[in-house]
């Protein structure tokens, strides 16, 4: 999911040789079965038997996602005490206050959980934490913004799971906290008035990945079982859960897949007037919009809000009912979309500087850099930006109200989360999941952490998880990409974690003879693959692989992977291979 990364500006330092990952064919009995069921080849059978169906039925309820098959949000421990809170605060005209972290997940929580609150009861207010004077989760200036204002009860979303000292300092002050999170819990749950998270141990709710704004959704689904209020109503609010779905890069199998699949038929028919204008300024609107245009262009415009100047401004247009106000916000968010870029590349850049001024950074397993200078609202794509080069864990620091902190991102089948916490004695605070963390520590320890990490990741990791990897679903003949085969291909998004894009790869393939290198800075392959037996011509594009260009020119033989997709021209839809890898 890092396609974001690919910037035609950043520094370019190697080539990624990257392995090739062939899934073998599941049982060829069920694949036969499945292909006759559901009348669809065995290549595409065997996709769905990867994805663990193995029935019509599972088939079924795969491509026709259902919402009536969502579970019951009393399964989630705590619930039943949130919502009893929740109505005690509506009955008796409490202050209530949502809570929420500054990025899309948590800004979209707030949103959701706001406007649906607000509708009735009019005592209510958001507060987004400060990213720079506050940092992550809950802070005890939001804390005492709610005690000079009077607030008594605070729903806090997408985060507070680990919060258990600020919970106890609300308590002096006689404001109760329902906490709502789906982040790894430590080993004391917080003593609030009730906490939802289904990675709980002592939490039975059989879906455990749902996003932020997913348990939010929960929440209001709850409120409306136990006040009789119409179940369609909240419908309209998975818009935004499907956002924070795709954006907080959450499996999008089970629960999440239902959710997605109807969010996104939300946003293409009738998204909030603030999910409107983003679509509109990010020159994607009279298209059908799909989980990479949440990935690529919504959600990094409303995480720009918080990165450059403050999450709450998200959260203004997120719930905007005026036109003219949503517009005017995200032209402001997409100046800080536009700042964001510069800096992250600059940033980027100087990051790869300064491990190729060194054979020791080169040569670690993990890379650790700090720099005070850093802007803090950028280090988490900095760190993802350097996997794209240094394929390994990466925590990328900068300075903070006197402290070092930042973010780290880790490489696929590698528990970050894990390495980290044998680093904790290090750390003032930290808290994430497997693939990414936040993380503070006293600026004196930073050397400290550096060797400490480096030494736990050496131990840990195994050498093929310092290898790019491209996971690839099947091999096919060019002659299977057909508009039938691609049609039914499509039903199985939304694509997402655990349930990625298919990837093909071909053998034995040439270029017609007029491929090219195209894009402003050279930097992308046009091709027209043909294989040796047949001279029909499927279109190929393959960003920022110039340099493979040498790998089929004169006639050459290669094999090649890709993705399918639909190249929209000139009013014309054609096929096109989006080519992932090349290799001779």
């Amino acid at each position: 999911m890092n396609n974001f990364l690919q910037s035609n500006n950043i520094k370019e330092t190697k080539n990624m040789e990257k392995k090739w990952m062939i899934k073998e064919k599941g049982n060829a009995e069920i694949i036969e079965e499945l292909s006759k069921e559901l009348n669809i080849n065995k290549t595409l059978a065997n996709l769905l038997l990867q994805r663990g169906i193995t029935s019509f039925q599972e088939a079924k309820e795969f491509f026709r996602p259902d919402l009536n098959l969502l579970f019951d949000p009393f399964l989630m421990k705590d619930m039943d005490l949130a919502i009893d809170r929740i109505n005690e605060a509506i009955e008796n005209n409490e202050k209530i206050l949502i809570y929420g972290d500054y990025d899309v997940d948590g800004t979209t929580s707030v949103a959701l959980t706001y406007t649906f609150i607000n509708k009735l009861h009019s005592n209510i207010d958001y507060y987004i934490p400060d990213r720079y004077t506050e940092g992550y989760g809950i802070s005890i200036k939001g804390i005492d913004f709610a005690k000079e204002n009077n607030f008594t009860l605070i729903i806090a979303l997408d985060c507070g799971i680990k919060a258990n000292e600020k919970i106890n300092y609300a308590k002096k002050y006689n404001i109760d906290f329902i906490i709502c999170d789906h982040h790894t819990p430590g080993k004391e749950i917080p003593d609030a008035v009730a906490v939802i998270d289904p990675k709980r141990k002592d939490c039975e709710y059989p879906f455990k990945e749902l996003s932020g704004c997913g348990i939010g959704f929960k929440l209001i689904h709850a409120f409306s079982i136990k006040n009789n209020l119409p179940i369609d109503d909240i419908y309209s609010y998975l818009d935004l859960v499907a956002v924070s779905i795709a954006s907080d890069i959450v499996p999008i199998t089970g629960e999440n897949r239902i959710l997605t699949y109807y969010g996104l038929e939300r946003i293409n028919s009738t998204p909030k007037i603030g999910l409107k204008s983003i679509i509109k300024i990010a020159g994607i609107e009279n298209r059908e919009i799909f989980v990479n245009d949440i990935v690529f262009k919504i959600g990094p415009r409303i995480n720009a809000a918080g990165r450059i100047e403050s999450g709450k401004t998200a959260v203004k247009l997120l719930i905007a009912d005026d036109e003219n106000i949503a517009n005017s916000i995200s032209i402001a968010i997409n100046q800080n979309n536009d700042t964001r870029k510069d800096l992250d590349r600059a940033i980027t850049n100087e990051a790869l500087e300064t491990i190729e001024s060194s054979d020791e950074l080169i040569n670690k397993k993990s890379t650790v850099l700090f720099n005070p200078e850093w802007h803090k609202g950028v280090v988490g794509i900095v760190a993802s930006r350097l996997i794209e080069t240094y394929y390994r864990p990466t925590v990328i620091l900068t300075e903070s109200n006197g402290f070092a902190t930042g973010s780290a991102r880790s490489v696929e089948g590698f528990n970050l989360y894990k390495a980290i916490e044998e680093c904790s004695k290090l750390l003032e605070n930290f808290g994430g999941h497997m693939y990414a963390a936040g993380l503070t520590m006293k600026i004196e320890n930073v050397e400290k952490f550096q060797k400490k990490f480096e030494k736990v990741v050496s131990k840990l990791i195994k050498p093929e998880q310092l290898i790019a990897k491209i996971n690839i679903d099947a091999e096919i003949d060019l002659e299977e990409i057909t508009p039938k085969f691609y049609n039914i291909l499509k039903q199985f998004q939304p694509y997402g974690p655990e349930n990625m894009t298919p990837v093909f790869f071909t053998k034995q393939v040439k270029d017609y003879g007029t491929g090219k290198i195209v894009g402003k800075n050279n930097e992308h392959l046009k091709l027209d693959i043909i294989t040796q037996n047949n001279d029909k011509i499927y279109n190929a594009i393959a960003f920022r692989q110039s340099h493979s260009f040498e790998k089929i020119k004169l006639n050459k033989i290669f094999d090649v992977c890709y993705t399918i997709e639909e190249n929209n021209f000139k009013n014309r839809t054609t096929l096109q291979m989006k080519v992932r890898d090349i290799r001779n």
